[in-house]
């Protein structure tokens, strides 16, 4: 890989990385609490940093230490998301809608525990397939701004309809609610089944 490749590969997955569907159900659910573009952007930028931190945390140790993590390890971390998604999602359907009021901390520790989550994997790729440790580094590097730019974007776009059911009450809010929480405990007991089953 020429230094182009990496540079143009390791924002493309990054943007693409954004749209995985549990990051998608965990914005969705984040923002119907967080109505409005500026604090959709908010809420998107935080929690892309805590992912990008933890990311480039664990990322780093694999490319520059030569660190391999037990698959028990990295079991661990998957269920570790699967049960935030899951509590997210109960959170949310449990407890009484109301706008605003999501604390600066709450997307960026969200964030910080998604990251975990296949950061071994992609970060083992990157030091099997760039041979160069110092491009492997910014491959990592690019691939965190990637995903933030790629959550920042994604949550504006989602942020519009959410926004409008969330402003308009009633059935509709209680309707979107519902589901982005479904979704989310849904998808964490799915993530949960696939990786027992992966570890078994």
């Amino acid at each position: 890989m020429n230094g182009l490749s990496v540079l143009l590969l390791g924002v493309g997955l990054g943007l693409r990385h954004a749209t995985d569907a549990d990051h998608v159900v965990v914005v969705s659910t984040l923002l119907q609490r967080e109505p409005g573009v500026g604090r959709a952007a908010r809420v998107a930028a935080l929690w892309g940093a805590g992912h990008t931190m933890t990311f480039l945390g664990v990322g780093l140790l694999v490319v520059l230490a030569e660190l391999r993590m037990p698959r028990s390890l990295e079991g661990a971390a998957e269920l570790a998301v699967a049960a935030m998604l899951v509590g997210l999602g109960l959170v949310h359907l449990l407890r009484k809608p109301r706008q605003g009021g999501s604390a600066y901390a709450r997307p960026l520790a969200i964030g910080l525990v998604h990251g975990l989550a296949g950061s071994a994997s992609i970060a083992l790729l990157a030091a099997t397939t760039i041979h160069s440790r110092a491009m492997a580094t910014v491959y990592l590097g690019l691939f965190g701004a990637g995903t933030v730019a790629g959550m920042v974007l994604l949550t504006v776009v989602l942020s519009c309809p959410i926004s409008w059911a969330v402003r308009a009450g009633g059935a509709m809010r209680r309707t979107v609610t519902g589901a982005a929480a479904l979704l989310s405990i849904g998808l964490g007991l799915l993530i949960a089944v696939q990786t027992i089953g992966a570890h078994t």
